[in-house]
């Protein structure tokens, strides 16, 4: 008797610590969906924002110095860092220390779009709805499906 009281007591506290992890990036698809949409609609209204026909919003934290934006089948070199809407942070190159390069058309929607928008040396900060980041399908455990995203992003250099 006292084995299964152990037992049964064991699987409670895996299973609460189960449901407690989990709640942490729990939101469902519609509920990110409906978060993104509105927290977009109020970020339209500030001043400086700029929103793009396909709904990308950015905002320019630094002009760049440079003449040429680069197209889609440029590559670029780049510092950046995502953040979800509640500032969590799933991914930056300054805190690995290093900037990444790759085609510009191998990212998502959102990012080829805006770096597009930029000349060597700017910084802008986008705001990506859901379906210009990764969709309904979201992106490991940190980005969740229909996850609106926010990103700082640093042009360095277009090859």
């Amino acid at each position: 008797m006292k084995l299964t009281h152990k037992f049964a007591s064991f699987f409670k506290i895996v299973f609460l610590g189960l449901v407690m992890t989990s709640s942490a990036h729990s939101a469902t698809a519609e509920e990110n969906k409906t978060a993104g949409i509105a927290f977009l609609a109020e970020n339209a209204k500030k001043p400086n924002m700029v929103t793009t026909p396909s709904g990308l919003q950015y905002e320019v934290l630094t002009k760049g110095k440079g003449s040429k934006n680069p197209i889609a089948t440029d590559m670029v070199e780049v510092h950046y860092a995502g953040k979800t809407l509640d500032g969590h942070e799933f991914d930056s190159s300054y805190k690995r220390g290093t900037s990444a390069s790759f085609p510009l058309n191998r990212v998502i929607k959102g990012w080829t779009e805006g770096v597009q928008l930029m000349t060597e040396g700017a910084k802008y900060r986008f705001y990506i709805p859901s379906e210009l980041a990764y969709g309904s399908t979201g992106a490991g455990r940190d980005i969740g499906p229909n996850a609106a995203l926010i990103f700082d992003v640093e042009l360095i250099k277009i090859n």
